[in-house]
């Protein structure tokens, strides 16, 4: 990797930092960073020491979304060209989403488009105060279809409606409210913050984790039936015989740290 790179990835202990480094062009989507993030988190994910992965932008913007000029040579390939491009997009925002570790998203400036379908994507997303947003595909004849399962979970369907269709920029403190983030800071402060998050994950045992992220992507929006409840049960007796539950409330009980946080 070279400090050219599209994206520049370093270790933290057990944090993976993923900066999209295309800082001229405000980190917009190519082929090229598609591919390269979509690597960077599968290795992640399957590399026993991260614990928890950390977004964020380099330079002024988080993510401006595709690249125009990517975008207008696409306009004139195939179609099945462009499904196949498509594909990896959406490819790209689903390991994010299912990747069985935490993913954070340090939000350094303006995420529009794609950009903040790759927000919606993430795990927690703390932006700095002056970072701006908009799902703006429909001021270019677009839409925002790869990112819009995240982006409707992320803002709900009025709020991801109203953006969708009017490409109306929203500050931070809305993003807040609509729930696309956990929480905003002093662009000074930004990084602190989300390190501050990635540590409290990181204090939590590692299989609980990346069980309660499998929980809750599972139970969201199904019916509270019998299924779901049996489901419920059966989840939690297996965690309760496992060494890593019994290590945590020993830990507790005796007042010391669990085995993997002394790591």
């Amino acid at each position: 990797m070279t400090p050219d790179s599209p994206l520049l990835e370093t270790r933290d202990g057990p944090i993976a930092r993923l900066t999209l480094n295309r800082p001229d062009l405000r980190n917009a989507f190519d082929e090229t960073l598609i591919a390269a993030l979509t690597a960077a988190v599968r290795a992640a994910a399957d590399d026993p020491a991260v614990r928890v992965l950390l977004l964020t932008g380099a330079g002024k913007a988080f993510c401006a979304g595709g690249d125009l000029n990517w975008m207008r040579k696409m306009g004139t390939l195939t179609d099945a060209d462009n499904r196949a491009d498509a594909a990896r997009l959406a490819e790209m925002l689903r390991v994010i989403w299912t990747c069985p570790k935490p993913v954070v998203a340090a939000v350094n400036g303006d995420a529009y488009a794609g950009g903040l379908g790759l927000v919606a994507a993430c795990d927690v997303a703390i932006a700095a105060d002056h970072a701006q947003f908009c799902l703006s595909e429909a001021r270019l004849g677009l839409l925002p279809a790869t990112i819009s399962p995240y982006v409707i979970r992320a803002l709900g369907e009025r709020a991801a409606n109203r953006y969708c269709l009017t490409a109306e920029r929203f500050d931070a403190a809305a993003a807040y409210r609509m729930g696309l983030l956990h929480g905003v800071a002093p662009a000074a402060q930004l990084q602190d913050e989300a390190e501050a998050v990635c540590r409290a994950l990181c204090d939590n045992g590692p299989q609980a984790v990346q069980a309660s992220k499998r929980l809750v992507r599972d139970f969201a929006g199904q019916p509270l039936d019998a299924a779901l409840i049996a489901d419920s049960v059966e989840r939690i007796a297996t965690v309760r015989g496992s060494d890593e539950a019994r290590e945590g409330v020993s830990a507790f009980l005796e007042k010391r740290p669990p085995a993997w946080r002394a790591a």
